[in-house]
């Protein structure tokens, strides 16, 4: 599966590696992902999600309700 935050979309981004000569080769910046499972009391169920750090500090600070809310409403998560 690849490595996307289920919640805001996040994904790896490129860039260089430089070198102190300055020589530049390809390199990419993953995203750093956690599988994690949340309960859903409005749902009764519990949903496995792999989500990025900044999603899981959002969780915290807004509630999981909201944020699955949000996500759906923006077309990432289908679940």
């Amino acid at each position: 599966m690849s490595r996307v935050c289920e919640l805001t979309g996040k994904k790896a981004m490129v860039g260089n590696n430089v070198s102190h000569a300055l020589n530049r080769t390809k390199r990419k910046f993953n995203v750093n992902l956690i599988s994690k499972r949340f309960y859903i009391p409005e749902e009764d169920k519990w949903l496995k999600l792999k989500v990025s750090t900044a999603a899981l500090k959002n969780i915290n600070k807004l509630g999981i309700a909201a944020v699955i809310k949000d996500a759906r409403a923006k077309g990432f998560l289908t679940k």
